[in-house]
């Protein structure tokens, strides 16, 4: 039955550019105090998830979207219908990660197509109940808080209680200015995802409550509070033992502490350079190295880039942290032209 909520002004058209994520680390992923997961991420200024969406006769889904994309579309918008009510959308995905990289790009583009399908039709929702609608947030919530706050980015796992699967968020810290993030990606490979995800967790031994509870000191009281004071060291000392840590809890699931042996080589040799908080975003294959200024950001990619010579594989770049959430463009409808077309239920 569609959900029965307060209607808003609908719109003709809208653009959402949804930002991308990295996954830092589990802080309890065996729930050692009855809590599974708890999450810490980052949203970065670059490749961001961005479709522009509009009420149409019939559903078109184009653009930059390929088939595995255009079913997940196609699914959100179904979900989305069974809940809200029938309407018929045409979306253009205009530009979008390369998925299972560890951006978190499933999650951004799901949530942008069902918060375009509740402003096209006038229905006003959160962020959280798209999410819960579409199947989104089962273990981490970075990728729906950033969708909202941008930032650098705390969750408490998801709840006992299965009627609330949003993660709480815990705290957010906004990314100081100045820092910048080396991506490294290996093109040739794909993160774990899906079946195999659930399989190689399923795999892992329980893991000790000591090092969750280290886990959880390292956040609290190196990597948070560095941030929050700039303070570069213990910030990049903290987040580095952190992925050291969970690194190596999940290497029997991925081949290593990283899942791209050749990403770890060109990592290391940035590391090995300057001081840095290195790392993969959830099961990769895209490895970071936070460094303290762009000008360290431009040494750090030469570096990369020449340890990375032989491998045309990797790919390496420089990014910016992002401290605000999904751009959303509304075009407010026309008081002279007909109403947007909308299914009768």
């Amino acid at each position: 039955m569609p959900l029965q909520l307060r209607r808003l002004q609908p719109h003709t058209a809208v653009t959402i550019d949804a930002p991308a994520r990295l996954h830092l680390g589990f802080l309890d992923p065996n729930a050692s105090l009855g809590r599974a997961f708890g999450s810490l991420g980052l949203v970065i200024d670059a490749h961001s998830t961005r479709l522009e969406a509009r009420i149409a006769e019939r559903e078109q889904i184009t653009g930059a979207a390929n088939d595995a994309e255009r079913e997940r579309i196609a699914l959100c918008i179904a979900r989305m219908q069974a809940a809200y009510g029938p309407a018929t959308l045409a979306i253009d995905v205009i530009h979008a990660p390369r998925a299972h990289t560890g951006l978190g790009s499933g999650t951004q583009l799901s949530l942008a197509v069902g918060t375009a399908f509740t402003r096209l039709v006038g229905q006003p929702a959160s962020s959280a109940e798209i999410a819960g609608l579409l199947g989104r947030g089962a273990r981490s919530g970075i990728g729906i808080l950033g969708f909202d706050r941008g930032g650098l980015l705390l969750d408490g796992g998801p709840p006992g209680d299965l009627r609330r699967s949003m993660p709480p968020l815990l705290a957010r810290q906004p990314f100081p200015d100045q820092w910048r993030v080396l991506l490294v990606s290996d093109t040739s490979r794909e993160g774990l995802h899906g079946s195999e995800e659930r399989r190689a967790l399923a795999s892992l031994a329980p893991f000790p409550q000591r090092l969750a509870a280290h886990l959880c000191h390292l956040v609290l009281m190196q990597i948070l509070p560095g941030a929050a004071e700039h303070h570069f060291v213990p910030f990049a000392h903290g987040l580095t033992e952190m992925q050291q840590t969970i690194g190596e809890y999940f290497a029997s699931a991925q081949g290593g502490m990283f899942a791209s042996p050749d990403v770890e080589r060109v990592l290391r040799a940035v590391a090995a350079e300057r001081t840095a908080g290195i790392g993969q975003t959830s099961w990769g294959p895209t490895g970071f190295a936070i460094v303290a200024s762009a000008r360290e950001a431009d040494r750090a990619l030469e570096t990369a880039r020449a340890a990375a010579r032989a491998m045309p594989h990797i790919e390496c770049s420089v990014v910016t942290g992002r401290n605000s959430g999904a751009a959303i463009r509304d075009a407010q409808p026309d008081a002279n032209a007909h109403a947007p077309h909308i299914d009768a239920a």
